[in-house]
């Protein structure tokens, strides 16, 4: 059986190396069989399109009016094909604080879609945060950081637990998080009180991740730096930044980018159930959020309660209100995320032999115009016409 070979020619393609005009690449089956070459008869014409690898996205919890803490399989499916469908072409599922036998409960329907290849890993957001900077977590629902409870959750996840946020102040914090680092998991700072010491010491601990990076943690003082100052300055962090014009002002991202360097970004959604959706009412693991123009946050004390973003906006804002290069923001939306969960090798840049997981942007706008994953159109394809066509 001879596998298909699509060639994509004329476009702008931002390389590991740089960026290439009226370049040319080729995928045959799933992957990516070749990049550069002479065009040909039957290439498909991108002129005047972006093509960048497919968004990473390491930290949502819904979209569609969907949510991965249903523990419904049909409702994480559509939280991953609403976010697909916006270039996350490979995507983590994130819960919130619950009960722990809802949590195990979701860790098991979520580690099967996992095991079929829709979802990358779980990360369990709660409920080992501080009560103090809960966000949108019920407060009686949290718990101390006990290392034998962390793991009664990351054993329900079967081998796919990527990442736990916990705040390492907790007793056991530090504890759970050598813990996860000794299982290979990414223990990440966030919801959380601690000081810049005790933040320096779950980073000697293990700790990689600072969590939606200034949110749900204390600000900077000039005598007390705090938790962001520590995971900004340490070149073993990579933080997470929520680049919707509403949970960061510009300045801020500015300010993170200029410390650490898109090289240690990862621009996430932290995503609810009205991410593609409009405005209105949706829950929140057991909360309630309401959407207004766009702002998600909860019915009940008015917290900023997650996000309405996809990665396709957070690119476009990054570009053309951040001014971030091309290769910047490829960067933090797909080779960092990509490699923080141990698969750059076959995601997160345009390279031969890695995934066909590609976005296709309009050069002008950067809006999003098609979603390719593994070598198949998901949206956009009737965009585009065959060069020299007969």
């Amino acid at each position: 059986m001879t596998t298909e070979r699509t060639a994509l020619a004329g476009a702008r393609l931002v390389l590991p190396g740089g960026v290439i005009e009226n370049g040319r690449l080729a995928v045959e089956g799933a992957t990516i069989a070749g990049l550069g070459g002479d065009h040909e008869p039957g290439d498909i014409d991108l002129t005047g399109f972006t093509v960048v690898p497919g968004f990473v996205d390491l930290h949502v919890h819904g979209g569609g009016g969907a949510s991965y803490s249903a523990a419904l399989a049909e409702e994480a499916l559509l939280v991953a094909r609403t976010h697909l469908e916006h270039g996350t072409t490979t995507t983590m599922a994130s819960t919130v604080t619950g009960e722990i036998d809802d949590l195990r409960r979701q860790a098991a329907v979520l580690s099967e879609l996992v095991e079929d290849g829709v979802l990358a890993g779980i990360h369990f957001e709660g409920p080992f945060i501080s009560p103090g900077r809960c966000g949108a977590h019920r407060p009686d629902l949290l718990r101390d950081p006990d290392p034998a409870l962390v793991r009664t959750l990351v054993e329900a996840a079967r081998g796919t637990a990527k990442m736990v946020t916990l705040a390492p102040e907790l007793p056991g914090g530090l504890e759970s998080v050598r813990m996860l680092a000794d299982l290979g998991i990414i223990a990440a700072v966030g919801h959380t009180d601690s000081d810049y010491a005790k933040t320096l010491e779950s980073i000697e601990a293990g700790a990689t991740v600072a969590t939606h990076l200034f949110n749900a943690m204390p600000g900077i003082q000039h005598r007390a730096p705090g938790p962001i100052v520590a995971l900004l300055e340490d070149e073993r962090v990579t933080v997470e930044l929520i680049n919707d014009g509403i949970h960061l002002h510009p300045s801020v991202l500015d300010l993170a980018y200029g410390t650490a360097g898109a090289e240690r970004v990862a621009l996430i959604t932290d995503a609810m159930g009205a991410a593609g959706m409009g405005d209105g009412l949706y829950p929140l693991g057991p909360l309630q959020v309401r959407v207004e123009d766009g702002v998600a946050r909860l019915v009940e004390g008015g917290s900023i309660a997650g996000s309405t973003l996809t990665l396709d906006v957070s690119f476009k804002r990054s570009v053309t209100v951040n001014g971030l290069s091309l290769n910047q923001a490829v960067q933090s939306l797909s080779a960092v995320p990509a490699r923080l969960l141990g698969l750059g090798d076959s995601i997160g840049t345009l390279e031969t032999g890695k995934n066909a997981d590609l976005v296709v942007l309009d050069s002008e706008t950067y809006d999003l115009v098609a979603v390719m994953r593994r070598g198949e159109w998901i949206v956009g394809a009737d965009r585009f016409t065959r060069v020299h066509a007969a």
